[in-house]
């Protein structure tokens, strides 16, 4: 039983989350989803199923084969996403949400026109390349680079933590233009992922096994210059333009798992007993349930509060570096209490608790960690 309250959603976004869920449970069943996180599978026919019901363009205007939604729309989405299933949503968003949004908001039409029609369609999957060995939170220092010969770029470097790239066919690479110019040397490239000179080599990691992270080796990789998005040396410009809605993204996923977490708790809890009773009449118990609902629902006021900030034009980089901290937090705090709840069978693998623990770690680290989160939130305070 789902403890959602879904007032002051429309009947259409009601119909978004329905159909979304009634899509996945078909597709990917708990069991399925189980099985492909223990052999590190990507969720392709999930995948699949989502780009055919026309939800990859959900964003994008109709001209590109998009539902012109809103971004109210889209926090109901990838809410209802990760309400199955995190992983689904992390794969979602890597591709339709932060490759893609770099073209539409600062590529070119014939970029536009090219690639969005793809990505809407489910025919070609991006990843994403920022992150290098030496260079995670403080992009300015990447060392990656990319020479401009004639009518090409040649890119040369070493992405890491770079998700779903093992099953992307292109890659947007972040890389240096003036090597010696920081922020102001940053340029952003589209790279076939498939070519000669991309290696690309899957991580081992605690969680999210079906969207996992790879290494990216870039070794004199070439790339048509009209592949570069935006101005040379101006791509510091582009990566802030998206972070409002990658942020929006990670606070929808936050909170859709962390209801689902707690629904999860909630069904154990119910059937389980103890002293000769079920452990939901226990105080001890009854009062981490209630503070999951709590960081649940505080995770998911924020998040489409952002998205009504987005939606009416709104500044609200503050508002979204609040929203991806509380729901992250949120989802592995959530995680943490209901292992605690389940105890014993909380840690063991026949139970889908201890993946939700480990998918959920993630959250505060990844997309600009929580840390980084708070530092933005300092400065546009003037702390």
């Amino acid at each position: 039983m789902e403890t959602v309250n879904l007032f002051g959603l429309t009947p259409e976004q009601r119909m978004i989350r329905e159909s979304i869920l009634d899509l996945l449970g078909r597709v990917l069943p708990r069991e399925r989803i189980k099985a492909m996180d223990k052999a590190c599978e990507y969720p392709a026919e999930a995948y699949r199923a989502l780009a055919d019901g026309g939800w990859m363009g959900l964003l994008y205007p109709e001209k590109y084969g998009g539902m012109g939604g809103s971004y109210k729309d889209f926090a109901v989405l990838v809410e209802a996403i990760a309400y199955h299933y995190a992983g689904v949503a992390q794969a979602y968003l890597v591709s339709a949400i932060y490759c893609a949004s770099h073209i539409f908001k600062n590529g070119n039409e014939a970029q536009r026109a090219q690639f969005l029609p793809r990505v809407i369609r489910g025919e070609a999957k991006f990843a994403l390349g920022i992150s290098e060995p030496g260079a995670g939170s403080d992009v300015a220092s990447i060392e990656t680079r990319a020479v401009r010969r004639g009518a090409e770029y040649v890119i040369t470097g070493q992405k890491l933590y770079t998700t779903c790239a093992h099953v992307a066919d292109y890659l947007i690479v972040v890389a240096k233009t003036r090597p010696d110019a920081g922020q102001a040397g940053i340029s952003i490239f589209i790279v076939d992922a498939r070519q000669p000179g991309v290696t690309i080599r899957p991580m081992d990691m605690l969680g999210r096994h079906t969207s996992h992270t790879n290494e990216v080796f870039l070794d004199n990789v070439t790339t048509p210059a009209d592949w570069l998005i935006g101005e040379e040396n101006k791509g510091w410009h582009c990566l802030m333009a998206c972070l409002n809605v990658e942020r929006l993204g990670m606070a929808a996923v936050g909170t859709g798992n962390s209801f689902k977490v707690l629904d999860y708790t909630l069904d154990y809890a119910r059937n389980r007993s103890a002293f000769g009773k079920p452990i939901s009449k226990l105080q001890s118990i009854q009062h981490k349930l209630a503070d999951m609902r709590i960081m649940a629902e505080n995770a998911r006021l924020l998040t489409y509060r952002v998205a009504e900030l987005i939606d009416n034009g709104q500044p609200c980089v503050l508002e979204t570096s609040m929203a991806k901290i509380v729901a992250t937090d949120a989802n592995f705090n959530c995680a943490n209490l209901g292992l605690q709840i389940m105890g014993g069978a909380g840690y063991t693998c026949a139970y889908d608790m201890e993946m939700f623990f480990r998918d959920a770690r993630v959250g505060p680290i990844g997309g600009g960690s929580n840390e980084i989160q708070r530092n933005i939130m300092a400065k546009l305070l003037d702390c």
